[in-house]
């Protein structure tokens, strides 16, 4: 998350937030509820993609997700994971700047 924390200060995502995102986003008080459903989810789907069912997908719609933009929530997710995982497994080290894992 750290190697995204200047692109969210480039949106003016305030400091606060971008501090708890490369944290813990349960931290960041100015999320809304649909954001916290979705980062639920995204963190769910990485961290055990086995479990997730369709009350995790009926979640995301109730906190106001349409199909359109849950798929795009998966793409981007499994997307992000891939990268992560190609990284890990070729030994590409963090940057300078980065705080370590």
């Amino acid at each position: 998350m750290w190697a995204h924390a200047e692109d969210l200060r480039s949106e003016g995502v305030e400091e606060s937030t971008v501090q708890a995102l490369c944290t813990d986003w349960r931290g960041a008080e100015t999320l809304s509820a649909a954001e916290r459903a979705m980062l639920a989810y995204a963190e769910k789907l990485t961290l055990s993609p086995g479990s997730i069912a369709e009350i995790d997908v009926a979640r995301l719609k109730a906190a106001g997700w349409s199909d359109r933009a849950i798929s795009d929530i998966v793409q981007v997710v499994g997307y992000f994971n891939y990268i992560n995982r190609v990284a890990d497994g070729l030994g590409v080290e963090l940057e300078d700047d980065m705080p370590p894992r």
